[in-house]
């Protein structure tokens, strides 16, 4: 119900926007392409986080509202992938290390709305643009690899809060549904449409759950990043 509550709400934004804007040149444009994710901050004893940048991919459209002289709102709606590596050593023995590494990947349906400069520069124009966004996690799984047990695989459940009888670390990695941060792009548009992007990103939101039962954890799980985009605009 969450989720389709915030589709209703970005859905609303958008058309708002563009009643207002109808007679103003007003352009929508696709765009796709890499991240390369991670999840930063601290752990429950705060101590700092040595996790790992993953790959992942983002997709979806915008739409841009001139606000003045090369200065448009650009709301957007993307579908865009997250997540982490973690690496760790530890042994059963004096004579025996082992290793394993940890991949959480999750998935968000995530709403960027950015104050763009859209400057004439040659024979395109030069992009730079800035604001909030906020995000919906929808699906995300862990998967642990390593030499000496068997592989194991389970889901991410997005919840505010666990309870003691509900946490189960060793089937459910939990992580709150609601992510929000601030974006920075820079990037060149073709004068027939065409453009790429440099995208960064951190969030400002704390993404772990609270633990019933739990206290003094000072736990503060963020994701950042940063992204390659291309797209279209029409």
């Amino acid at each position: 119900m969450k989720s389709k509550h915030l589709v209703t709400f970005i859905v609303f934004i958008l058309l708002t926007f563009n009643a207002r804007s109808q007679k103003q040149d007003v352009n929508a444009g696709i765009l796709g392409g890499l991240n390369f994710q991670n999840i930063t901050g601290k752990d429950a004893g705060g101590d700092k986080l040595d996790n790992k940048i993953v790959p992942g991919f983002h997709g979806g459209f915008q739409v841009s509202f001139p606000l003045a002289m090369d200065f448009y709102f650009q709301p957007g709606l993307l579908f865009t992938t997250k997540g982490s590596k973690e690496d760790i050593e530890f042994s059963f023995s004096k004579a025996e290390n082992n290793a394993a590494t940890i991949y959480i990947r999750t998935s968000y349906v995530e709403m960027p709305l950015n104050i763009m400069y859209r400057t004439k520069v040659g024979k395109g124009y030069i992009l730079l643009g800035f604001g909030p966004y906020a995000a919906y996690g929808v699906g995300g799984k862990v998967k642990i690899e390593s030499d000496f047990i068997e592989q194991r695989t389970y889901d991410v459940k997005f919840t505010n809060k666990v309870s003691e009888n509900e946490s189960d670390p060793e089937e459910r990695y939990y992580l709150r549904p609601l992510d929000a941060g601030a974006n920075i792009f820079f990037g060149y548009e073709m004068p027939f449409g065409l453009f790429w992007q440099l995208n960064s990103q951190l969030g400002l939101l704390k993404i772990n759950p609270e633990y019933e039962g739990e206290s003094g954890s000072e736990a503060s799980l963020r994701n950042t990043g940063f992204g390659l985009s291309a797209g279209y605009r029409f």
